[in-house]
């Protein structure tokens, strides 16, 4: 059941009610003692406050910023938490592809959909990653946000892992020129040499969704909405960086 709480409305009202009888704008008189607003005062309080935020606007725009200031503070608070408390899932969970070197000392963790094109920028800078550190293990976490066409192709993808061709197929769909839909994932499928009708069948297995169900719980408690968003350490970076702020990243995590 849901806890009992105030309508919105009304703890809004009251709170900066509130705040203006602190700063002397409204008269103790107005603010009711009782905790039921008559609608008599409630009337004077909307009036009073109507006027006084017409007049000062910056006091709306700050209290809207100060709110989502503390929103961000506190999305990164439990993120951060959430790095420690989840890291096995975020790291070590044998379901999710790897590659580099499996071995490797620093992980680079990211968060991606087929069909975003920023996704397709960064992908030369991972492949480059991968070749050139021989210490670096990559993490891929499928995150379909994008569509239908982006579950299916997160869902090829994690099926192909079955016939040893997640690689491949990871790396054809990123090279994947246009719209992508349905066809254009199979037809890539085809081309790495997966066997369609097994794919299929795999891609409908009760696993795959529920590998797909844990990334997106994952990302929403890690605050990752949008893609790519990677993971390098202790650090949750949002966005398609470039080769030297990833190199940057992964030699800060590999000193500490």
């Amino acid at each position: 059941m849901r806890p009992c709480s105030r309508p919105r409305s009304e703890i809004l009202l009251r709170a900066v009610a509130l705040a203006l009888v602190c700063a002397g704008l409204l008269s103790l008189a107005v603010w009711p003692a009782a905790a039921q607003v008559t609608p008599e005062q409630r009337q004077q309080i909307e009036a009073i406050v109507h006027d006084y935020l017409m007049k000062n606007p910056e006091v709306l725009l700050d209290a809207l910023q100060a709110a989502e200031d503390k929103m961000k503070g506190e999305a990164r608070d439990k993120a951060a938490q959430m790095l420690v408390q989840r890291r096995q899932e975020i790291y070590s969970d044998p379901m999710t592809p790897v590659g580099g070197n499996p071995q490797g000392d620093v992980s680079l963790v990211e968060f991606f959909d087929y069909r975003c094109p920023y996704c397709k920028q960064v992908e030369p800078s991972i492949e480059a990653l991968g070749r050139d550190d021989r210490q670096l293990r990559l993490v891929f976490k499928e995150f379909p946000v994008l569509g239908p066409e982006s579950v299916t192709a997160a869902r090829a993808a994690l099926a192909a892992r079955k016939q040893g061709k997640y690689d491949a197929f990871h790396t054809a769909m990123m090279a994947a020129k246009g719209q992508i839909s349905d066809t254009v994932v199979y037809n890539v499928a085809g081309s790495v040499g997966l066997d369609l009708d097994r794919l299929k069948r795999d891609m409908a297995s009760p696993e795959i969704d529920q590998m797909l169900k844990d990334n997106l719980a994952l990302a929403e408690d890690l605050d990752i909405h949008g893609t790519p968003a990677f993971i390098i350490g202790s650090q949750i970076v949002p966005g398609a960086v470039d080769i030297g702020t990833l190199k940057q990243l992964i030699a800060d995590a590999r000193a500490r």
